[in-house]
């Protein structure tokens, strides 16, 4: 890993410590440590780390099809939560420490079907990020050099860029929400035969707590693959949960950028092997994930089912 790249992923790792909703999960004080880390980790004298430009370029991802790479052969993304008319990067903070955005500064087109796509925008610290057919491009800090493609996809937002910044091997259909994916605001208190209280999403989906992750600080450590079986719950209303204290109901920022609901500060995930016929599948999984209780804790005292 070269020493760009390794400055990128050390921001990153950084970065998955710091979230919103400190106070309410005793971060204040890990929150400023956080930042200390993520300044340290980057260069002497830089802000904000960022991806370079140069020659953007055409290169074969092989199922991905042909996709656009900068100067030093990188994958460039783009991030389904932008705008492309009008051009606008909603990725900042922790979200642009995992994807560093790409500055158009001296960017030039090379065997691309229409260099005219390359444009700019203004991002809201003043610096100019690179676009393609208006869409804001990054880099991601888990690439590890040319030929990664370790951000296509991820939490099903983010997608390698095609030479006229389309979704790499998606749809150009507009991106819609999972069908599978709970709506903000439904998670409620249900009782279950075998494990007692535990905590239900609108779709009637038993919701997960990871022994990996941490709750002080509030940080997920299920990305990737891991994001592929255990789908982060969507953010909730605390206003509108039921037989669950508003006050145990927080906010994840992911390191992507997405927003992932927390019970008493733990990440909360659903199973993608649970089935009607049995719910609750994934408690005990690996001896790390149980179905959550109202209050947080693993339901069954954190025991497997005998």
């Amino acid at each position: 890993m070269n020493s760009t790249m390794r400055r990128r992923a050390l921001t990153a790792s950084a970065a998955s410590a710091v979230v919103l909703l400190a106070s309410s999960c005793g971060l204040e004080s890990l929150v400023s440590a956080g930042a200390d880390a993520i300044q340290e980790a980057q260069p002497t004298g830089s802000g904000l780390v960022t991806g370079v430009s140069g020659q953007v370029s055409a290169a074969d991802a092989g199922e991905l099809g042909t996709i656009l790479v900068n100067g030093e052969q990188e994958t460039l993304y783009r991030f389904d939560n932008d705008t492309a008319d009008p051009s606008a990067s909603n990725c900042a903070g922790d979200c642009a420490a995992a994807w560093p955005p790409v500055l158009a500064e001296n960017a030039s087109a090379v065997d691309i079907p229409d260099p005219s796509l390359l444009g700019e925008v203004t991002r809201a610290d003043g610096t100019k990020q690179l676009t393609i057919a208006g869409w804001p491009m990054y880099l991601f800090a888990k690439d590890e050099g040319p030929g990664d493609v370790k951000g296509q996809g991820v939490n099903g937002v983010w997608w390698a860029v095609t030479g006229e910044g389309g979704r790499a091997g998606q749809s150009e259909a507009p991106q819609q929400p999972e069908a599978s994916q709970p709506a903000t605001g439904a998670v409620s208190a249900a009782q279950d035969s075998a494990l007692g209280a535990i905590v239900k999403d609108a779709e009637n989906r038993t919701l997960y707590r990871f022994d990996d992750d941490t709750a002080w600080p509030m940080v997920s450590n299920c990305d990737g693959e891991c994001t592929e079986t255990w789908k982060p719950a969507k953010p909730a209303d605390a206003a509108s949960v039921q037989g669950i204290a508003p006050e145990l109901i927080s906010t994840l920022v992911r390191a992507d950028g997405t927003e992932q609901l927390a019970i008493d500060c733990w990440p909360v995930y659903w199973f993608t092997k649970d089935t009607e016929a049995d719910p609750i599948s994934g408690h005990g999984v690996g001896g790390t994930w149980w179905a959550i209780t109202p209050d947080g804790t693993r339901a069954n005292n954190g025991q497997p089912l005998s």
